[in-house]
């Protein structure tokens, strides 16, 4: 069976609907803050923290478990710099313990959920797997030492791992059946779309002097059931006997947040008003990902692409949103 951990959040959800539907068995363990039992239609169930090392161990009691996904972290870039202990202790600390209870369970396979964010700011684009690593803030560096960590714990205790760092992540189950729901939300798409329909008066828009052709940031956005397939090719490689890696994914196309707001606005048929802000700090001008790694070694490919599809997607599953 398949231990998720974080799998009622937005990534895991889509990860546990595509495990069932090529019959894995999973078990989904999650601590329900910022996930969605809702979300859980497949497989087991078990309410969790990974804090807690007796709840981790009962979970391996009960089922036998021979692959671990790890999506389960705090993930909001702005709280980690003003909260960074919350970030470390859960992202961290707490990962140690789940690698804790593989080991005592002979468990040695591991797909890790990172992040773009270890790369910190560009030196070059499209970012690849050799890009220096040089987190900008405590999400990025809780991610990057997890990365550390399952490679050393490889090389001492014969843990198999992937990890895979994400660029931005986007859409929604094309069935609808499950999709994006943070509380807060900080990502554009659905932002845009809840502009658009009507749960939200307007969309800032954090600067419009980048060196751009429209002057809005660009991004790299991945379709979230393409995420969800690489977790299970990254697992496939691994019991195929793979050595431990990393990848990149991502479209290797970025879009524009001026060319997202079009899109957004002509799938909707509304039109998003919008309010422009001053930059960020931090946030880079461009962020796109090569992904070549994945799909020469996994096989991995984005099947949803185009952004019109993506926002598409995203849309059909916010007009309904049932979390």
């Amino acid at each position: 069976m398949i231990l998720i951990v974080g799998g009622a959040g937005y990534i895991g959800s889509h990860v546990n609907k595509l495990l069932n539907q090529k019959n894995y068995k999973s078990i989904v363990f999650d601590n329900l803050i910022y996930g969605h039992k809702e979300s859980v239609k497949w497989g087991e169930f078990v309410l969790g923290d990974t804090n807690n090392l007796d709840r981790i161990r009962e979970t391996f009691h009960k089922y036998d478990i021979d692959a671990v996904m790890h999506l389960s972290a705090y993930a909001y870039v702005g709280e980690s710099v003003v909260e960074p202990e919350k970030y470390y202790i859960n992202n961290v600390l707490n990962t140690l313990n789940l690698l804790k209870v593989m080991r005592e369970f002979d468990c040695k396979y591991f797909i890790f959920s990172s992040t773009c964010a270890t790369y910190g700011n560009p030196e070059y684009l499209p970012l690849d797997e050799h890009h220096p690593q040089n987190p900008i803030n405590p999400y990025g560096q809780s991610k990057l030492m997890i990365e550390k960590i399952i490679s050393d714990y490889s090389l001492a205790y014969d843990l198999k791992y992937v990890s895979l760092r994400y660029f931005n992540a986007a859409g929604a189950d094309t069935d609808s059946e499950i999709g994006e729901s943070h509380d807060p939300e900080t990502h554009l798409i659905p932002l845009a779309l809840d502009v658009a329909n009507g749960t939200k008066e307007c969309l800032d828009v954090f600067g419009l002097d980048y060196k751009t052709s429209d002057g809005s940031a660009i991004r790299d956005y991945i379709h979230v059931s393409d995420i969800a397939n690489a977790h299970i090719l990254s697992l496939e490689y691994l019991k195929e006997g793979g050595d431990s890696n990393v990848f990149n994914l991502g479209n290797g196309d970025g879009y524009s947040v001026l060319e997202v707001i079009d899109v957004a606005s002509r799938i909707s048929g509304k039109q998003i008003k919008t309010k422009i802000c001053d930059r960020r700090e931090g946030d880079p001008e461009r962020l796109v990902g090569d992904a070549t790694k994945a799909k020469e070694i996994l096989g991995w490919t984005a099947e949803i692409y185009r952004l019109e599809d993506i926002i598409l997607s995203a849309w059909n599953w916010h007009k309904k949103k049932l979390y």
